[in-house]
This record gives structure tokens, sequence and C-alpha cells, in this order.
């Protein structure tokens, strides 16, 4: 005795088939909720089981026992009736255990750690490894790197430029002030694919090179709008043009204290010449391998972010048009860097080498 297959259409109020067809369009809906969807629509637009069966890749008892179930409770009868097993309960033992392994080194050579490697190690499934991790706050696919200052003046100089940021001299411009060097303009070979609903923007693997650049910027510290300048060529003339125009801006400042890092073109003779011709300018160098205490760094990396990292250029000067653009956008909305210390009992320090006698 076969399974019956109903006569008749499947008739649907417009709500129901409006909230249907939702489901079936719904990417981030579970698959099986957009298999009943769409088994219920072709029930209702008159297609044969069979057609059904090679389209939706099922059977004709599926068909029937869906069809059922929303003739009794409609729309409500298509949602899945069971609701997870409850996740198992990790004792402090074992949640011990997965924290201590995943601090020492695997045995196979690798690195670190993955969830899977690590269920497989102890005998547990790969989602409570997951929920230990998360619950201890371990990322073993995380890496940070970082430099320590060896500065034996450190925490004289830091303390010298984090005084200008949070409390500078009376009539005094603040500035920082740095260089990237050598942005490339570079033009995909292959077109831009857009962002588009459920997929990210694309580019072409090749692209071409058109030149580079090199872009002087300068950060007022009390109002955070950015100077800017473009050249073709990194120069020790270009830098000190530069800093001509910079310190001719602010009229009414009888200082003007401005912040470097430690780049032997910030030290050169044309740089003491400019010293010597400009007495109310001073420089603050910060501590070597620490280019993190100039605020300009962080406004390089929201233009690298925002411009660079993802941009299309025709060419240098397409690409000097752009960052010239970005800068007169961003400086009209412009906000100060709020520095601000959360743990005074924790001091910045230079990194300590200390050796043992043999």
């Amino acid at each position: 005795m076969g399974m019956r297959q109903y006569d008749g259409l499947l008739i649907l109020t417009d709500e129901e088939r409006s909230e249907l067809e939702r489901w079936a369009r719904w990417r981030s809906l579970p698959a099986a909720a957009v298999f009943r969807a769409r088994l219920i629509l072709a029930l209702a637009d008159g297609v044969s089981y069979r057609t059904i069966e090679k389209k939706l890749n099922t059977t004709p008892p599926t068909i029937a026992r869906w069809r059922q179930r929303f003739e009794r409770d409609r729309i409500a009868g298509l949602k899945a009736r069971h609701k997870g097993s409850r996740p198992r309960v990790v004792t402090p033992a074992v949640q011990a255990r997965i924290v201590r392994r995943t601090l020492q080194a695997p045995p196979d050579g690798s690195t670190h750690w993955t969830c899977r490697k690590l269920a497989v190690a102890l005998g547990v499934s790969k989602s409570t490894v997951q929920r230990v991790w998360r619950k201890a706050q371990l990322k073993p696919h995380r890496l940070d790197r970082y430099m320590a200052s060896d500065d034996p003046e450190f925490e004289t100089k830091a303390a010298d430029i984090i005084g200008l940021y949070l409390d500078p001299p009376q009539h005094a411009a603040v500035f920082c002030v740095d260089e990237k060097t050598a942005i490339q303009a570079l033009d995909r070979l292959d077109p831009v694919l857009p962002l588009s609903p459920g997929g990210a923007e694309r580019h072409g693997f090749e692209y071409y090179r058109h030149g580079t650049l090199s872009l002087y910027a300068a950060l007022d510290v009390k109002s955070g709008k950015v100077m800017g300048k473009t050249a073709r060529r990194h120069t020790s003339a270009e830098f000190i043009d530069f800093l001509t125009d910079l310190v001719q801006r602010p009229k009414w400042a009888k200082e003007i204290h401005i912040v470097f890092d430690n780049l032997s073109a910030h030290k050169t003779q044309a740089v003491e010449e400019f010293l010597q011709q400009h007495p109310k300018v001073r420089f603050h160098f910060t501590p070597t391998y620490s280019s993190w205490l100039n605020q300009v760094e962080l406004w390089f990396a929201k233009i690298q972010r925002d411009v660079i990292a993802r941009g299309v250029f025709t060419s240098v000067h397409d690409l000097a048009r752009k960052l010239r653009r970005y800068i007169r956008a961003y400086s009209k909305s412009a906000r100060p860097f709020r520095w601000t210390y959360t743990h005074p009992q924790h001091r910045i320090q230079t990194n300590q080498i200390t050796g043992t006698a043999h």
C-alpha cells in the first residue's frame, strides 16, 4: 500500500505566502526551515510530488508529513519541535585540565593548540574546549607583538611627552609630526566587485604599481585637526618645507612644541639650522622603539584603514588627491585624542635586560 498523496492545491493566505517566501530567501535561517518553506510553497503552486522529490531531493513520506503538519497547525507546524540537548556541565577538574594543557606547548611540535586537536588529546568534545576557552578568555590562535624600549631615559622622555598631552603650557601649540613613506599607488587589473547582501567586496589578486609618494602629517593635539602634505620624494628639504609651513600657522602661540620619533631624518644638520632660525619651536623626541607615544601614529592607522589599504589608485596624482580629500574631510569633524591613565600603580618602564656572569 503506497503513501497517500493529497488531491487539490494547498491554499495559503496572503500573509502565509509572504512569510514563507521570506523564509525561502532568508540566508541566516537554518537550512531545514528553508526546505519546509519551499516545500509548502511548491504544494501551494500545484507542483507534483514527483517534481518536488527531484527539486528538493526528498521523499513522498516527508512531503506528506509536512503537508499534514501545515494543514493542522499552519506555519507554527513548520517550526522545529526538538529544542536540542542541553550542554553538558563541565566539572571544575575538567576545566582546570583544559586550561593547564592549553598553556603548555603541543607535543607534536606545533606552536599552539586548536580546539579540535586539544579535544582529541583530552578525550572531550571540541565544543567543551571552546566553552572553557571562552570562559577563561583563552585565545591560542591570537598573537600580539610588542617592542620594548631599551632607552635609558625612557621614563623621563615619556613623562615629558605625556605631560604635553595632558597639561600643555599656556599659550603653546602642540603638534605631533611624522611621515608615512613609500605609499604605493596600486591599481587593480581586474574590476572591483562591489559589496552585496551576503557577499564582501572583492578585489582581483593582480595589481599594477603606478609609483609611490610620502605623506607628511601634523596633528594638532588640542583640536585633533591634521595638516598634511604629499611629496613624490622623502627628502630633508621636503621635511623642512613642511615644518616651515607648520610653524607659521599658529600666529597666537608663544611656544610651539613638536613631538617626533627618533628617525635620523629628524636630527639632520638642516633640522638643527631650522631650530636656530625658529627660537620659539621646541622638539620632543619619543624614546627608542616607542613611536606609539606619538599621537599622529593613531591617525596614520585610521588613514591606512580608511583610504590606503583597500584603495584603488589610477596614478600617483590620484593617490595624492584622495589622501588630501580625506584629510580635509577628517579635519572638519576632528576631535582630540583623550589620553587617560587607568592603572596608576603600573608604571611604564624601560626594558631591563639583566644577565648572569659565567
